[in-house]
């Protein structure tokens, strides 16, 4: 089964060249994929009681074209699966130009159930309240696979502080995508980007975070680490001509 939400991308969502800011896409996939779960009565409200929530692993997200301010945006969106401890949700991004909606976008991202008191992923799909939900229909967007930066060609440091953190209690998954395009960000204006994101190890409060990244020909590359060096979120935008 598939469900739509719209939004019309507000002005403090958009960037100097007036285009909606990664970051801020981000956030509009999460609360769509946050709407449904409720709809379907798996969302935080249920989970939360139980000692669960909801955290996104990975990303992969094209663009074709980005939206501006006062657009009106669409956000179909469906369940591709619930295996191996992960959910699978693929998006389609629209929007409207006069009366047809236009195809501008399309994402693929995989959730897991997070248990707040061990800070352990469990295995929950086979509660009863994720029955029938399984839509089925696949985006192909093969895996982008992360490498390690070897010599960077820039590190920038940045304190885990107070509005990073979420109610999960650790690092907004939006705030590490903000971090790493204020570090370096490659001119992709009108043209198709693809962003690719594996988020690893969830960050804390107190906690530093260094964003090194690697100009390449087709875009950047960027990798994030604690303080004692482990990855916490890696990813990878490309620019298509």
């Amino acid at each position: 089964m598939k469900y739509n939400y719209e939004f019309e991308i507000k002005y403090q969502e958009v960037d100097g060249q007036r285009k909606l800011r990664l970051h801020n896409l981000e956030n509009y996939l999460l609360e769509v994929a946050g709407k449904v779960a409720d709809e379907l009565g798996f969302g935080i409200r249920v989970l939360y009681p139980r000692g669960l929530t909801w955290i996104i692993t990975r990303v992969s997200l094209e663009m074709y074209e980005l939206p501006t301010h006062c657009d009106k945006v669409r956000f179909e969106t469906w369940i591709e699966s619930n295996a191996h401890m992960l959910s699978t949700r693929d998006f389609r991004i629209y929007k409207k130009n006069s009366d047809e909606w236009v195809l501008i976008g399309q994402c693929k991202s995989v959730w897991a159930i997070l248990d707040l008191h061990k800070r352990e992923i469990v295995n929950a799909f086979d509660d009863p309240i994720f029955e029938g939900c399984v839509d089925g229909e696949v985006i192909d967007m093969p895996r982008v696979r992360m490498t390690t930066i070897p010599e960077p060609t820039g590190s920038i440091p940045h304190p885990i502080v107070y509005s990073d953190i979420d109610y999960n209690g650790h690092c907004n998954s939006c705030r590490y995508l903000q971090v790493m395009t204020d570090a370096y960000l490659p001119d992709y204006y009108g043209k198709k980007i693809r962003l690719d994101i594996n988020y690893s190890k969830e960050v804390m409060q107190g906690e530093e975070l260094t964003t090194h990244y690697l100009v390449t020909p087709d875009g950047v590359q960027y990798q994030q680490k604690n303080g004692a060096g482990e990855t916490s979120c890696s990813a990878k935008l490309s620019i298509c001509d």
